[in-house]
């Protein structure tokens, strides 16, 4: 029977990882090369020039409420990524290591059988994927032309509130800044898409292989080979699965945990954003789609770690 390539599922999610800067080639981590110039400029210039910015701003406009709450609310969001990227450069060869664990054969499909049982799984975090970034990018497209569509040019008004040490109103500095800022945000949404994404990916790996396993006991009676083997061989599967999933917690404990309560905040800060604004004005849909966002990415993580307990259960 064909080797099914269970990485093959996220190859788009770890092509994006890499034009991000943090997925290293081959099985190594970041080393004296020009990846390493490349990640150094995406993660500390862009990312962390424009959230270094708009977290002075907080220094200028913590008397008003208002305007602390608009800059606290997508402030926080970037911060938390900044983390997240963190911890996952800091991990990436152990997670690189889990990765190719993927390739033992006791975590194959054994049959035709399970490999239909298995494809549909695959398939569906795809379809999450997708639906994910298309929410993610919808609302930083909005995010980007928002301020071009409700403002006049001469207002000069960028796509974020932020400190620079320089006039950004005039040109082409305006201009320069407000590309940076759409930059930024590009940078910030799509690392922190593919990194939640990936963490689902190696939660539907933990139930594709639940699936496996029980097919495997099952049918512990059906062929010829000995019931003793195929039973040590099933004992074999379940530890490298609690394994697997042990260090799935282990990578991506930290990051979970800042994800709930930076979303926590950020909602709370979003809904009363909505009672300051028409919530059928620009900014108000916008706000709301970004509302959205947050509580799907919330959504998702709690959804497929209950899939993982159902199928331990």
């Amino acid at each position: 029977m064909q080797k099914l390539n269970l990485k093959h599922t996220i190859r788009i999610n770890i092509l994006m990882l890499k034009l991000m800067g943090l997925w290293p080639e081959g099985n190594n981590t970041y080393t004296s090369n020009l990846y390493t110039l490349y990640a150094f400029v995406t993660i500390v210039v862009i990312m962390g020039g424009h959230n270094l910015f708009q977290t002075i701003n907080i220094c200028f406009v913590y008397k008003n409420l208002e305007a602390l709450a608009t800059t606290i609310f997508i402030t926080s969001t970037e911060v938390l990524v900044s983390v997240k990227i963190y911890f996952f450069a800091q991990n990436i060869r152990t997670l690189k290591e889990l990765l190719s664990s993927l390739n033992k054969d006791i975590f194959q499909p054994k049959n035709q059988l399970q490999m239909e049982l298995v494809l549909p799984t695959l398939n569906f975090w795809k379809m999450v994927y997708w639906g994910f970034l298309f929410i993610v990018i919808l609302t930083v497209v909005i995010w980007g032309i928002l301020p071009l569509l409700t403002t006049s040019v001469e207002s000069k008004q960028l796509p974020f509130t932020a400190w620079y040490p320089y006039d950004s109103t005039i040109s082409p500095m305006y201009e320069l800044t407000y590309l940076y800022q759409v930059l930024g945000m590009w940078y910030i949404a799509v690392s922190n898409v593919n990194i939640g994404t990936l963490f689902y990916a190696l939660l539907t790996y933990v139930v594709v292989q639940c699936d496996i396993l029980s097919d495997n006991f099952k049918n512990l009676v059906n062929g010829y080979s000995s019931v003793n083997r195929r039973i040590i061989s099933c004992i074999r599967h379940h530890r490298e699965i609690l394994r697997f999933a042990q260090n799935t917690n282990h990578l991506f404990n930290m990051i979970i945990l800042g994800q709930f309560i930076t979303s926590t905040i950020v909602i709370a800060t979003t809904l009363f954003m909505l009672t300051l604004v028409d919530p059928l004005s620009n900014e108000g849909v916008n706000i709301a789609i970004y509302a959205v966002s947050i509580i799907t990415e919330i959504f998702v993580y709690c959804w497929f770690g209950n899939e993982v307990d159902v199928k331990v259960s």
